[in-house]
């Protein structure tokens, strides 16, 4: 099983949360592949063997970052069904912001499910105006996460 991180960041958090989650679950996953997602379009979700985790700030008024707007756009522009797609998403916000509070994740995930793949577990926000480290707490949740992503038969496809 492969898992593929697809990484939406403007001030490299989300990288850092995906880099953290990679080192911390090596023992879970034989290959484990970041991704920024800039220059991404909805061709990332063509593997149908992998599973993926969306680790997305938010950033403006509840937006996407500038590096995954493309990705983001492409899931309308090219729609096409996923539903061989299993995944899971890790949403970074400020609940200072709370009308807007992790929409660049909770974005991806409507998208997604709007488009046939099947979300595992829920949408885990992390918020930073807790004082927590997203790459530590990142890292806990997605051992959880992939446990429970792990003993899910494969989606046919």
């Amino acid at each position: 099983m492969k898992l593929k991180i697809l990484v939406g960041t403007m001030t490299s958090t989300a990288d850092y949360v995906a880099q953290a989650i990679q080192m911390d679950c090596a023992d879970l996953v034989e290959d484990i592949e970041v991704l920024l997602m800039d220059g991404l379009d909805i061709s990332a979700f063509d593997e149908a063997d992998a599973l993926y985790l969306i680790c997305s700030s938010t950033y403006g008024s509840g937006d996407v970052p500038d590096n995954a707007r493309m990705l983001y756009d492409s899931l309308d522009s090219q729609p096409k069904f996923l539903g061989h797609v299993r995944y899971g998403v890790i949403a970074l916000g400020d609940r200072t912001y709370l009308n807007t509070f992790c929409f660049g994740g909770k974005k991806f995930d409507e998208r997604l499910q709007g488009l046939g793949a099947q979300r595992v577990g829920e949408v885990w926000c992390h918020d930073a105006s807790a004082g927590t480290l997203p790459e530590e707490l990142g890292a806990v949740w997605c051992r959880e996460w992939l446990a429970q992503a792990l003993t899910l038969a494969p989606v046919a496809a």
